[in-house]
């Protein structure tokens, strides 16, 4: 089952691309996690480190170890699981960055998966997919979010980055999603 959900966001690719692998920082922003964290003794984000992210309680609590595949600074990264946790046989996502406009980009993340048991995959992978997406599409709000948020200057001075009459405000606060 694949799926993909896409989000533009208020600040270059490459701002987006090191906050959203930054794992001392991934909980800040991320909604369906409840802990992430590199493994193998890797200290950031490469091709070949690995990782642990463990859903919130709500979803189970299913943790995924995965293997980045890809890691293009700023542009792409692509991870796929290593273990074999309960409901999946098979998971991997890619997330690409592309500029949209000078401070503006748009992430796209897309997911491919299996369920086990296989007999079942026609009833649960539908529905994994869209619960998948749903909570997809709310992280990347959350991430654009954490863009639109006004930095320690700016709030010191009683105005946000985003106080310009003439921006788009719907870029502005990272609102906007590609239809699926």
């Amino acid at each position: 089952m694949h799926g993909e959900v896409s989000q533009v966001i208020a600040a270059p690719c490459s701002e987006v691309f090191d906050l959203l692998h930054d794992y001392d920082r991934r909980l800040e922003w991320d909604s369906l996690l409840s802990a992430a964290r590199l493994t193998g003794g890797h200290r950031a984000a490469a091709k070949g480190a690995t990782s642990v992210c463990v859903g919130r309680r709500a979803l189970g609590r299913i943790a995924l170890e995965t293997v980045y595949v890809a890691f293009e600074r700023p542009r792409l990264a692509a991870v796929k699981m290593i273990n074999r946790p309960p409901l999946f046989a098979t998971w991997a996502a890619s997330i690409r960055h592309e500029e949209v406009r000078e401070e503006t980009s748009r992430v796209i993340y897309a997911w491919t998966f299996t369920v086990r048991p296989r007999w079942l995959a026609w009833l649960l992978e539908p529905l994994v997919n869209q619960l998948f997406a749903w909570e997809t599409r709310k992280r990347l709000r959350c991430l654009a979010a954490q863009f639109s948020k006004p930095s320690p200057a700016s709030a010191s001075e009683g105005r946000s980055e985003f106080d310009d009459p003439q921006s788009d405000s719907d870029l502005k606060k990272g609102s906007q999603t590609a239809p699926d």
